[in-house]
């Protein structure tokens, strides 16, 4: 496993991280998250993800429980807010009162008495940024939370977040937690140059397209018992499950064959191929999917095959 800062910090994060979007808590139960964990931990794995909104907190409670037998000080924990957890009106967003509470309900489900890393699961243009950037520097010196980033923020968003901070003295987002593949590359445009400036690092989920870019949906198949087939689980599926999509993806198999790897490796080390990509998350089922997706740390993409997945899936304005 090889490891990367993130961002303009000390903090030392796997490469490949496990997420608990649609899995944890959910579509895997509490025994089959335990071997999961313990594997990814056995096989160098230290970064795990979570939010508060998956499984309305049930991931986060999974996820602790299957750490509890790690020593804390060997894993980094990543949790979000943001997303309503009720109807109540202060029971969303940004807001100083809202992340506060958010984070204490977080620690009591992980089990723990600080997170590594809090993140603002959206941005939220309706708090100012000065009364968010507090909360976190609060947090911070509290010692409940060791680092805060951002998902989904745009590059403007970024600076504007980094410059209240400096001008509060108080410390800056460190990541941003984006969609990045080889068939959604839209960071690379502005939020990558912007966050290599800023010091801010990229962690990023759905880097194997949903499912998409792991060969199991070639040629528009849907095989039982996969993601594609559940109503609850496929609704962010639907773009890369196109004909378009999936004749990109299919062309990326030979290319994975030429190196000897699978598909799901090849996706992930091109998303790694970006110095600016601290980790990539994966979200598995299965300790034989974790196994292979981890088989991508430290692989190296010669330039030919990148510059042929260019030409299969261009980057933005090309």
């Amino acid at each position: 496993m090889e490891y990367r800062k993130l961002g303009r910090s000390g903090l030392d994060v796997s490469t490949v991280s496990l997420g608990s979007w649609l899995t944890l808590g959910s579509s895997v139960d509490r025994k089959a998250t335990r071997e999961i964990v313990t594997r990814a931990f056995d096989l160098g794995v230290n970064f795990f993800d979570t939010a508060d909104v998956y499984s309305n907190g049930e991931a986060e409670e999974a996820l602790g429980e299957a750490l509890a037998e790690i020593p804390r000080r060997h894993v980094v924990i990543a949790t979000k807010c943001f997303f309503p957890m009720s109807d109540l009106p202060n029971d969303r967003g940004l807001s100083r009162k809202h992340i506060f509470e958010s984070v204490h309900d977080s620690l009591r489900r992980l089990g723990t008495d600080y997170i590594d890393l809090m993140q603002c699961h959206r941005p939220d243009p309706s708090v100012p940024m000065d009364e968010t950037v507090r909360a976190f520097e609060d947090l911070i010196r509290q010692g409940k939370v060791l680092y805060w980033g951002v998902s989904e923020w745009r590059a403007s968003q970024l600076v504007d977040a980094c410059r209240t901070a400096d001008a509060a003295g108080a410390y800056r987002p460190i990541s941003n937690q984006p969609q990045y593949n080889v068939l959604r590359r839209g960071i690379e445009k502005e939020v990558v140059p912007v966050s290599r400036r800023e010091g801010i690092s990229q962690v990023v989920f759905s880097p194997l397209a949903q499912g998409a870019l792991t060969g199991k949906y070639s040629g528009g198949e849907r095989p039982s018992g996969s993601r594609a087939e559940d109503e609850v689980r496929n609704v962010f599926m639907t773009d890369f499950l196109s004909d378009a999509s999936l004749a990109r993806a299919d062309q990326l198999a030979p290319l994975a064959a030429k190196l000897d790897l699978s598909m799901a490796q090849l996706a992930l080390a091109w998303c790694l191929a970006e110095p600016n990509v601290a980790s990539v998350i994966v979200g598995v089922t299965r300790v034989s999917q974790l196994e292979d997706n981890v088989a991508a740390s430290g692989v190296r993409i010669p330039d030919e095959v990148l510059e042929a997945i260019d030409a299969i899936a261009p980057g933005p304005g090309r």
